[in-house]
């Protein structure tokens, strides 16, 4: 199964910027964006600006089993890169 992935960039509340990826089975760009910001609330960030300028379609791929089991389960899994919390 193909996922697509939303490169994304969000300002913190205390100004850093927190650079992942949502990973999804489906491409919709709205879809992203909810699941975005409901990972940032559950880290503490639920005011944080998402729109379509922060969380944006990059490409498609394959996935390895615990990415596609979190999203089977979740609906996403959030690929973690720079600024985020571990």
């Amino acid at each position: 199964m193909e996922i697509h992935v939303y490169d994304t960039y969000v300002k913190a509340a205390d100004g850093h910027v927190m650079h992942f990826d949502v990973f999804t089975a489906e491409k919709d760009d709205q879809k992203a964006i909810q699941y975005a910001k409901q990972w940032l609330a559950s880290i503490g960030e639920g005011g944080a600006l998402v729109s379509s300028n922060e969380c944006r379609f990059c490409h498609s791929q394959s996935a390895p089993a615990d990415v596609m089991d979190s999203i089977r389960q979740h609906g996403y899994y959030i690929y973690k890169m720079a600024g985020c919390p571990a």
